[in-house]
């Protein structure tokens, strides 16, 4: 049997397992939702009594100059190399490509909860990079964001950025991506030149660029955020929305 070949059926194993789990799974994950609804539900409403208790003003709420996990993020992207908005070693076999839009809330809990395993694990080894692509989905407002984080790539911050507005990220539509809000998101991403990016994240280059990499994202059938797509010596295949980050570090480990 080819490399090619036996690549193909450890795929089509991997597809026809997930298959068998995804209905279980489908139910389970309905479940939870309801579940979760419900306690979002109470949450929101503590959240509003203790807002107005306070006189309506929440410092943690997101979408604010007042900007949280600053350490966290220096110490989660340190020493990994950088190059625009990819996050690796540029000689890493495998490129796991993400589609994302900053506002968007999912792409908010992939950032937080999945690909920190990702980037400790196969891209800390140097086996794998990643490389993040805007998707411009949620509003007018996630163009200057995006090319926001261009220009804080074109200095070798473009991660710090793009991990440091997840975390800070507001209420998507709200009009919460302000130019203050950029700015301190740059501020705290520790962009070198302030001057130069302010100039750099408005010029046509970046903006075209984030259109450019938004109908690739539609080129490749993607119709939510974020998306992925791998790609190495193995093989290529568009992953979209994964369920878990070993779905993603399958994909790494067949495209080597």
């Amino acid at each position: 049997m080819s490399g090619k070949q036996e690549r193909e059926r450890r795929r089509q194993e991997r597809i026809r397992a997930q298959a068998q789990a995804k209905e279980d799974q489908h139910r389970r994950h309905r479940v939870q939702l309801m579940t979760a609804a419900a306690f979002i539900g109470i949450v929101v409403v503590v959240i509003l009594v203790v807002a107005v208790s306070q006189g309506g003003s929440s410092s943690s709420a997101g979408g604010d100059t007042n900007l949280e996990d600053v350490g966290l993020v220096e110490g989660q992207l340190a020493g990994i190399p950088q190059h625009g908005t990819i996050l690796g070693e540029p000689s890493a076999k495998v490129s796991l490509i993400e589609f994302g839009d900053l506002q968007c809330p999912i792409c908010k809990a992939f950032s937080e909860e999945v690909l920190p395993s990702v980037i400790s694990g196969s891209v800390s080894r140097g086996e794998a990079k990643i490389d993040f692509r805007n998707y411009t989905i949620i509003s007018q407002q996630s163009v200057p964001a995006g090319a926001a984080a261009l220009a804080a790539g074109e200095q070798g911050r473009g991660w710090n950025f793009i991990d440091l507005f997840y975390r800070n990220q507001g209420e998507e539509r709200s009009g919460y991506v302000t130019d203050s809000f950029l700015s301190a998101i740059a501020r705290g991403a520790k962009v070198p030149d302030l001057a130069r990016w302010n100039k750099e994240r408005k010029n046509r280059r970046l903006l075209g660029e984030v259109a450019r990499t938004t109908r690739e994202a539609e080129a490749h059938g993607f119709e939510g955020t974020p998306s992925f797509f791998v790609e190495g010596p193995g093989g290529s295949e568009a992953i979209g929305t994964p369920e878990s980050m070993e779905e993603l570090e399958v994909a790494i480990q067949e495209a080597e």
